[in-house]
């Protein structure tokens, strides 16, 4: 009888300073940004192509994450890098291959900001 054994193996995300957070981001092809702060929140500006996903609503939140290619990279933010954190979290424990946190969030970001789409 042959018995297969299975092994999660544990994503741990990269928490990131701004300039390596561009760095590596400029690096991939296949990266994707998340915007995980609130609408309100987004009205102030958003970084270019980022996906707005509310880390405050959860159930709106998994949902949409779990719509998500997890062989991708995501590179995630909010105001100050706690809910991010936490979003980078849920995603790794679900199995997505990169998660990288922006640490100081949209508080420290000083690059280029666009108006959202669709708010």
């Amino acid at each position: 009888m042959y018995v297969q054994q299975h092994y999660k193996i544990y994503n741990i995300m990269k928490n990131l300073s701004q300039e390596e957070w561009r760095a590596q981001l400029s690096k991939e092809e296949n990266a994707v940004i998340i915007d995980a702060r609130t609408t309100l929140e987004c009205e102030t500006g958003i970084v270019e192509n980022a996906i707005m996903i509310d880390f405050l609503k959860p159930d709106l939140f998994l949902e949409e994450i779990k719509k998500l290619d997890r062989s991708k990279s995501y590179y995630v933010y909010c105001r100050s890098g706690n809910r991010s954190g936490q979003a980078c979290k849920i995603m790794d424990d679900l199995g997505f291959r990169k998660t990288v946190n922006l640490v100081g969030g949209m508080n420290e970001w000083n690059a280029g900001k666009v108006p959202p789409i669709n708010i």
